[in-house]
């Protein structure tokens, strides 16, 4: 088994496999999951030999080091892009297809000015429309190509480029779940340690099947699935996001049909699955195959999990195959996991989390372990001094290693939000380490200061969920200051809601809420509204983007069925 420690580069790693085993399956593409049929395979030499294509038209006209932005869907494409842009030695850049929604198309430009791309890659059935949009856009000098046209030179036309491992190979640019996306500077020694540690953690080998639905531009599909199944060599099954937000049932008829010995999700997918497969779907399902179900990228909750496994027992879904995880994009992912073990859950009194204190009880909040810290230092501290806390304090979480990147490309936050002088790197989220296990509670920009606690949304969006049926999955609780003196903050919930809006049931569903929040948190909320399924905007990963649902509150933007105002509130714009 390849050790990833002493590989060159993350391209020689890939390679490495198209020399020695270049039939083998390298990607499966599924399109039809209801039929026979409707999957692409393609091998380690077709994948090497489409990269070198591509790579040797991009060293034709770059040298080391320029950025190339990745616009495509989930697929072949993508990954002959990728690799190409390794092979060439420039820095990928992944980002969403600029799409029919402004803030789609917003997102790409973003991300394509920050990163000062040279070349923009897509396929030949997205040619124009990238075009109309770069053209739209005013995004005119880079040049547009259509990697799987003829345009692309012939394969042996590439020669190989000498990297070393602090050379860049990705700019991963953050989900913006709370903020401005920023593009973490991953170098090819990151990738070699990270996938290096996945590999050890999880046991992957040549013969290990990775896959999901993930985007491939978001790190838990590019970081957890595509590159350590093509670097390990055992091959990567994807399938389309939509496919899965539609019919969350093929998700898990794909890790049944291609025998996916591991698969991410976030916290949100697995409630999805409980929720929505059928018993008849269900019947026709054999996961006792499913060894790791890794459950990321968002806050996960103790109650999802054990109803996952409870709904899929008879389908052959071992107890030991969830496994919460810690990751992130400045980590090139992972983090921390222990795998092949129930989850760990630990109840903590809720008073004390409050007050930023981590104390079990028999009772209260039940928050899950991530599991042991891998191969990276974690340091708890104070997110507004950074001095190292206490054992049972919660605080930031802070990173160092060799899998932790160098920051974030063109970074003009102020000194010491992103890192500190020690070569620590800012999470951004809370947690502490108990008994040598990570729990993370929630993130630092999106506490709520009420009355003088310290609250974190997802519980009470959870609690919310749970207690008002007819509530949809997915909502966003947040604050907004109040007019006038002083600095008072007044609690706003936004939910979607399920089924039919008529007035008087969302004038019910409104009402529950403000006596749930009020029977259970002693709060009342100053705003409540209730949107159509999809209004809650969520990032690529399916975390809920609480800061821009705070700014489109506060600028009017909200496309509400019902909207309940406290009397004394007036929201300060």
């Amino acid at each position: 088994m390849m050790d990833m420690s002493l590989t060159a580069n993350a391209a020689a790693a890939i390679r490495a496999h198209a020399r020695s085993t270049p039939e083998r399956t390298a990607l499966i593409i599924v399109d039809d999951l209801e039929g026979d049929g409707g999957d692409r395979r393609v091998s380690f030499a077709q994948l090497d030999a489409e990269a070198r294509r591509i790579g040797a038209w991009l060293q034709a006209r770059y040298p080391v080091g320029e950025r190339v932005l990745l616009l495509y869907p989930t697929g072949f494409g993508f990954a002959a892009a990728l690799v190409g842009c390794l092979y060439a030695g420039m820095i990928a850049v992944p980002a969403p297809l600029p799409g029919r929604y402004p803030h789609e198309r917003s997102r790409a430009l973003r991300i394509a000015e920050n990163a000062s791309v040279s070349a923009l890659l897509t396929d030949t059935t997205n040619h124009d429309t990238v075009l109309a949009w770069a053209q739209a856009v005013g995004l005119t000098d880079p040049p547009l190509l259509a990697t799987d046209s003829d345009v692309v030179p012939d394969a042996d036309s590439w020669s190989p480029r000498e990297l070393d491992r602090d050379a860049l190979a990705v700019l991963q640019y953050t989900s913006g779940a709370t903020g401005e996306p920023r593009g973490v500077m991953v170098s090819h020694g990151n990738l070699l340690h990270n996938v290096e540690s996945q590999r050890r953690a999880f046991g992957l080998t040549a013969q290990t099947r990775l896959g999901g639905w993930v985007p491939l531009h978001h790190a838990m599909g590019l970081f957890g699935h595509l590159l350590p199944a093509l670097m390990v060599g055992g091959g990567c099954v994807l399938m389309q996001p939509a496919a899965f937000i539609r019919h969350p049932h093929r998700w898990l008829s794909m890790i049944d049909r291609y025998e996916l010995y591991a698969s991410a999700a976030p916290d949100f997918a697995f409630e999805m699955c409980r929720a929505r497969v059928t018993d008849s779907q269900l019947s026709g399902l054999d996961l006792s195959r499913w060894r790791i179900a890794i459950n990321g990228a968002e806050r996960i909750h103790a109650e999802t999990v054990a109803a996952f496994v409870a709904r899929f027992t008879s389908a052959g879904l071992r107890d030991d195959v969830v496994c919460p995880s810690y990751g992130l994009s400045e980590a090139t992912l992972f983090v921390s996991a222990d795998p092949f073990r129930r989850p760990v859950v630990t109840w903590v009194d809720e008073h004390g989390l409050e007050q930023q204190r981590f104390v079990p009880a028999e009772a209260g909040a039940a928050l899950v372990s991530c599991g042991t810290p891998r191969d990276v230092e974690v340091l708890i501290a104070d997110p507004a001094t950074g001095e190292a806390l206490s054992p049972g304090s919660v605080g930031e979480i802070w990173l160092r290693g060799p899998s932790v990147s160098r920051g974030y490309w063109r970074d003009d936050a102020p000194t010491g939000t992103t890192s500190t002088t020690d070569g620590y790197v800012r999470t951004g989220d809370l947690g502490t380490l108990h008994e040598g296990e990570l729990y993370v509670t929630g993130r630092t920009a999106e506490l709520l200061a009420v009355d003088g606690r310290c609250l974190y949304p997802q519980e009470i969006e959870r609690t919310l969920r749970a207690q008002v049926p007819g509530l949809g999955i997915i909502s966003a609780v947040f604050t907004v200051p109040l007019a006038g003196p002083g600095s008072e903050h007044a609690l706003v919930v936004v939910s979607e809601v399920n089924g039919r809006p008529t007035e008087d049931r969302l004038r019910h569903l409104a009402d529950e809420i403000s006596r749930t929040l009020t029977r259970e948190f002693g709060i009342s909320p100053g705003t409540t509204v209730l949107l159509r399924r999809g209004g809650v905007r969520r990032a690529t990963s399916g975390k809920v983007k609480r800061p821009v649902m705070r700014r489109l509150f506060l600028d009017g933007e909200l496309d509400a069925v019902h909207s309940d105002r406290a009397p004394s509130m007036v929201a300060a714009s």
